[in-house]
């Protein structure tokens, strides 16, 4: 399967005044052409951390990231704080465009289309984000990230801050439109229902490590890390 992503046992460290902590231990994946790989493990376990160094944001210490289709965009969990709170829905739909120089007529068109795709109505455009409910907000995010047409996609926790109606809307956009589109996605989630319904492949993090990783199906069917089976238990008892 043809790679847009190659993480090769890296490794990567913050530091906290005289002391080096370690957050990734030789993390060493491939995100494929067209399919959605989730990242699934609670907080702390260095799964944002592993986000901002593919992003470029995290130096990596060991290992090496090959980017196979240039720069992957970004989904966050709630996009106010990355949403231009002064301008309209329309200004920072269109701004992406005119950094690549695209004349006024082309952006407006590709605009509209992507927020047909995306269902923002010609109304919401007009909008600034905090006249946006939560769902909208993560609309506007998703539709800003494929209008600059990049083929790979991080999304960190876009569906948490959500409530459980709005979260299955967001999911099967998201779905709907990698269908579509063909581009991939690195899917980030503390919560395995989400990864079991949205993923292809899922892999499991604690500590910093990749502990277990595989076909969504094969792995929630039988999972063999010990740390995958508590994740599980768990899930189970608040469901129950």
């Amino acid at each position: 399967m043809e790679p847009v992503l190659e993480v090769k046992h890296v490794s990567a460290s913050y530091r906290e005044g005289k002391k080096e902590q370690q957050v990734l231990k030789d993390i060493d994946f491939t995100v494929h052409k067209n399919e959605i790989l989730g990242l699934v493990g609670e907080s702390g376990c260095g799964k944002t951390t592993l986000s901002k160094a593919i992003l470029g944001f995290v130096k990596v210490q060991d290992g090496e990231i090959i980017h196979h289709t240039g720069n992957p965009q970004m989904i966050f969990q709630d996009p106010y704080s990355s949403l231009n709170p002064s301008k309209r829905v329309a200004w920072i739909l269109e701004e992406p465009l005119r950094m690549q120089k695209i004349p006024k007529e082309e952006r407006r068109r590709k605009v509209l289309a992507m927020a047909e795709k995306t269902g923002l109505s010609k109304e919401h455009l007009k909008r600034r984000p905090r006249e946006l409910s939560g769902g909208q907000r993560q609309r506007v995010s998703i539709a800003v990230s494929l209008l600059q047409e990049s083929q790979f996609i991080i999304a960190d926790e876009p569906v948490s801050a959500l409530d459980v109606t709005i979260q299955r809307q967001i999911m099967e956009l998201i779905i709907k439109l990698q269908e579509e589109m063909k581009f991939s996605v690195l899917f980030i989630s503390h919560d395995l229902n989400v990864i079991y319904q949205m993923c292809d492949r899922v892999m499991v993090m604690r500590d910093g490590k990749i502990v277990e990783e595989g076909n969504v199906e094969e792995v929630f069917a039988s999972p063999k890390a010990d740390y995958t089976k508590e994740l599980m238990a768990a899930t189970m008892d608040v469901e129950e």
